[in-house]
């Protein structure tokens, strides 16, 4: 076997750390890096924001178990320092975004900008070969198309390449994803197999820097520690015919297809619809309202080719959640490209993600208009 130096992400949970002990096993020399994001400190204990949340990727506790791993595999271990990077570009267009009408999406930005782009960079400098991590994804090299593909992992329900759509060629050749063939339950197994401390330690479920979940609130804390004022963002609610029908507090405290907490009454439920963030209208209607034909994407990344040519049909997944729906995709202005859903999609929110798939591959992705 071609013994490599591979540098793993840990981020102190049982599929990074089990990636570690799998590599180790295999007789590569393998270091271990965690990237400390955010100092959990602070704001919290500010107003509606609790002192101490569990269930964070990339806490305290997370650092600490990833060492833990890493002392018992007896690899060598750093921190990287990237706060200073992670709040410039994760939290604060997180804050940006949604003061601007918009539902952003922190995790690929994360993995855009620092866990394949920094981490790379830190592992190229410590003289490892690769970057593995613990996600749920598959990379190929295609010979006939001289390219790295992304596939989606064997495992549907735990597939992540809806967060891993901006990854380039380079990163793709210098990335492995050694848990794409698996379940994760098989994970588990494997870390019980090595005596791993966290085989049973839970998922995280939260955004890292979100203590509690409520982003509400961490944006009214956020910008009070930097000095600045909420901006006023209320307006008119109003239908989709433009009759106003009520005011609302602020367009941050919406997002489309919410249905609780609207401030309106009617015999028949009321959803967001679109979010005017230009003019601080919010616009509301019935769930038929919600369904469009198409869509925008700008500043799309394509991995399976080089630029689209021409229409494509693929397999369009808009959300984490969502069941990647047939369309046809096209070049248009300005380097964008339009979507054309077969059977209208609910609930298209600028801000996310577009995915597009050709079977399991990704062929690229962009961030909806």
């Amino acid at each position: 076997m071609n013994t490599q130096t591979i540098a793993v992400a840990m981020s102190g949970g049982v599929d990074s750390s089990t990636v570690a002990a799998m590599l180790c096993a295999q007789g590569h020399n393998v270091v271990g890096l965690t990237m400390q994001l955010w100092d959990q400190r602070r704001l919290a204990g500010s107003d509606g924001i609790p002192d101490q949340v569990r269930g964070r990727c990339c806490s305290i506790e997370d650092v600490h178990d990833a060492r833990h791993v890493a002392e018992q595999l007896d690899i060598p271990y750093y921190v990287v320092n990237q706060q200073q990077r992670f709040e410039k570009d994760v939290v604060r267009p997180f804050v940006d975004e949604y003061l601007s009408g918009r539902t952003p999406i922190p995790c690929s930005l994360c993995n855009n900008h620092l866990k394949f782009d920094q981490l790379l960079i830190t592992a190229r400098q410590i003289g490892a070969d690769l970057l593995a991590t613990g996600h749920y994804a598959r990379i190929v090299y295609n010979e006939p198309r001289d390219r790295w593909l992304l596939r989606r992992a064997a495992d549907p329900a735990k597939d992540q390449t809806y967060f891993l759509f901006g990854l380039t060629q380079e990163q793709l050749s210098r990335t492995l994803f050694p848990l794409g063939e698996m379940t994760k339950s098989r994970v588990r197994e494997i870390a019980r197999e090595h005596e791993l401390a966290l085989a049973e330690k839970p998922d995280s479920q939260e955004i890292c820097f979100i203590p509690g979940g409520d982003y509400k609130k961490f944006i009214d804390a956020y910008l009070e520690e930097q000095g600045e004022r909420l901006p006023d963002t209320s307006g008119d609610l109003v239908t989709t015919s433009g009759e106003v029908v009520g005011q609302h507090a602020g367009i941050h405290n919406y997002t489309v297809g919410q249905r609780k907490g609207i401030g309106i009454a009617k015999g028949t439920p009321l959803y967001v619809i679109e979010i005017r963030g230009n003019q601080k209208q919010v616009v509301i209607g019935g769930k038929d309202d919600l369904t469009t034909e198409t869509l925008r994407a700008k500043r799309v990344n394509w991995i399976a080719m080089d630029v689209l040519q021409g229409p494509m049909r693929v397999k369009a997944k808009i959300r984490h959640r969502h069941e990647p729906a047939d369309a046809t995709i096209e070049p248009a202005e300005n380097g964008e490209v339009m979507a054309t859903f077969d059977i209208p999609q609910r609930a298209v929110t600028p801000g996310q993600a577009a995915v597009f798939y050709d079977g399991d591959v990704v062929v690229g992705g962009g961030w909806i208009a």
